[in-house]
Formats: C-alpha cells, structure tokens, sequence
C-alpha cells in the first residue's frame, strides 16, 4: 500500500518553502509521495485575493515539474464547497483504497485544531504528520499515537509576503520556483 501525504493549501501562489518542505517530508519520512490538494478555500480565512482555482493548480503542476514523488490535485474541486480535511480525507481513502493517507500539516494549524470540523475523527484516524513553524510549539497528547512531529527545516515564506511583496514593487523571483514566476502578473491588488 502506498503511502501518500496529503499537503493541501491554497497556494496562493505555491513557493520554494511549499516544495521545500514537501520534498523533505518525502525524503526524510516514511513517505512514498506527496499530494499538493490545490483548496478552492479553506473554511477559516477569507476568499479575498484567491486566483481562480485552476490558475493556481496550474501553478502547482508547474512548479513540480516532473518530480516523480510530488502530484497536483484538483480533488477538492469535485467536493461539496466548502471543503473540510476531513471530508477530504475520507473521500480520498474511499476512492484510492490502495493508498494510505498521511494529512501533513504545520504547527500553527496543529494548535487551533479544535476548531477544524470532526477533529476527534481526523486525529483518530489519519496519522499526520506536523512540521516546525515559529512561535508554535508542539504539544502531541499520548492519546495519538499516529501523530508525529517532523524534524522539517524551519522556513518562513508565506503567500500572502510572496503577493504584498509583489504590490510593493519587490523582485521576489528566488522565493519562487522560476517556472511559476510569470504567473505572478495575475495578482493585483483588490
């Protein structure tokens, strides 16, 4: 059974910390591949400033070329909007039975995960996998077995520096992968 990591977001655009990241959780964990699950929005931040769903998953099969490890999904697409993980999760793991989801997520969204729909469900049937961010500690209970904290690099680049750097006149091409960078022109300022 292959084991697939789950790392879905909006990126809004996807950058060298998203790749980065993914690339060490493929290569440093028990992780067969990596799934980039494009959002069309996620339930707790706000649909301002989002690209059309597809730009963006244009952006995320761009910027992973051909790396046989890394795959762009449209998936929560095809699901009742707004999507929830665990909605997600479920559906992923009915659809693809020969597959093993791992949900892989940063510190920040581990510690408001009381706030995500059926929590309790999603921690106690999908193993995840946190990685570092600053300023977010990480507190697993004993209770969860399947829920790990990585031993990731710590990157702090973010979409949303990407986009106000880019209205801001900045040249921000090195935090993108050059593929991606002329897909930046589509973000104005609303």
């Amino acid at each position: 059974m292959k084991k697939t990591g789950i790392f879905s977001g909006s990126f809004n655009p996807v950058h060298i910390g998203h790749l980065a990241l993914a690339n060490w959780v493929c290569e440093y964990t028990e992780l067969d591949e990596i799934w980039f699950v494009v959002t069309p929005q996620n339930p707790l931040k706000s649909k301002e400033g989002l690209l059309d769903d597809q730009l963006r998953l244009k952006m995320v099969q761009t910027a992973i070329g051909d790396y046989p490890a890394f795959r762009a999904s449209d998936f929560e697409f095809h699901l009742p909007q707004p999507t929830y993980t665990i909605d997600t999760l479920t559906a992923l793991q009915a659809t693809y039975p020969d597959h093993h989801f791992y949900f892989i997520m940063g510190a920040d969204n581990w510690v408001s995960i009381e706030r995500w729909k059926e929590y309790h469900t999603l921690v106690e049937n999908f193993p995840i996998r946190i990685y570092p961010r600053l300023g977010y500690p990480i507190d697993i209970p004993l209770t969860y077995p399947d829920i790990q904290a990585v031993e990731a690099p710590v990157i702090e680049i973010s979409s949303t520096f990407i986009r106000e750097s880019f209205w801001e006149g900045k040249d921000v091409r090195f935090f993108l992968p050059e593929s991606i960078y002329p897909f930046i022109r589509y973000f104005t300022k609303e």
